[in-house]
């Protein structure tokens, strides 16, 4: 993943304090509390899964995180295994149940994720995790996403999520990169509390799902 992270990005992003010795302790004290807490409602949401959407009940898939590396993130499943002839799988409007919508509307399909914080491939705040066949169509801005852990929320998830352009996302998530503190974690994560109550850009203008990223021109 080197050819992705120059020497200039990592100059760019400098860690203080709070990043370096508070961000990830508070972190795994939060996703620890949010297990417990929130333990009844990932049972209830992992038996209506088996049983709406039959097994596997977790989704699985590869995602890159700090600088690039690959881990494996977990979700609960929102689609069907739905195929054409060919045995392709169908598109993403056909597969999404209504069942899986109010997952996502709720975001109660995020909650495994919480083991990935726990296990140090995520943090609580931070970009969200995308797919490894992005990762080439990066500008070198861009790229700077993966400067810091992927996060179960972050700035761009409370100023638009899915409803705000692909470029308007990676400019808010190097704002991020930028700009963090111990003030802007928790000002996001109550931020992202409203949002899921108010179930605010859930879906793209285009499509049920956010459309793929293709690529930028260079500005």
């Amino acid at each position: 993943m080197k050819r992705y992270f120059n020497e200039e990005s990592k100059i760019m992003h400098k860690r203080g304090i709070y990043e370096k010795y508070i961000k990830r302790p508070q972190d795994c004290i939060c996703a620890l509390i949010g297990l417990i807490v929130l333990s009844p409602a990932i049972c209830v949401t992992a038996i209506l899964v088996r049983i709406k959407l039959g097994t596997s009940v977790i989704f699985k898939q590869e995602r890159p995180g700090f600088r690039g590396k690959v881990f494996t993130l977990y979700k609960f499943r929102t689609m069907t295994d739905k195929k054409d002839r060919k045995g392709n799988f169908l598109p993403d409007e056909e597969r999404l149940t209504k069942f899986g919508k109010i997952l996502r509307s709720t975001s109660l399909d995020e909650l495994p994720e919480l083991i990935n914080i726990i296990k140090g491939d995520m943090a609580v705040v931070g970009p969200r995790p995308l797919l490894k066949e992005y990762l080439p169509l990066y500008n070198a801005h861009q790229a700077r996403r993966h400067e810091v852990r992927p996060g179960f929320t972050g700035y761009a998830q409370v100023h638009g999520r899915n409803s705000i352009t692909w470029e308007d996302k990676f400019d808010k998530d190097v704002y991020y990169v930028d700009h963090i503190s111990f003030l802007e974690d928790w000002k996001i994560i109550c931020q992202t509390i409203k949002t899921v109550v108010k179930r605010e850009g859930i879906s793209s203008k285009e499509s049920v799902t956010m459309e793929p990223f293709k690529g930028s021109k260079e500005k």
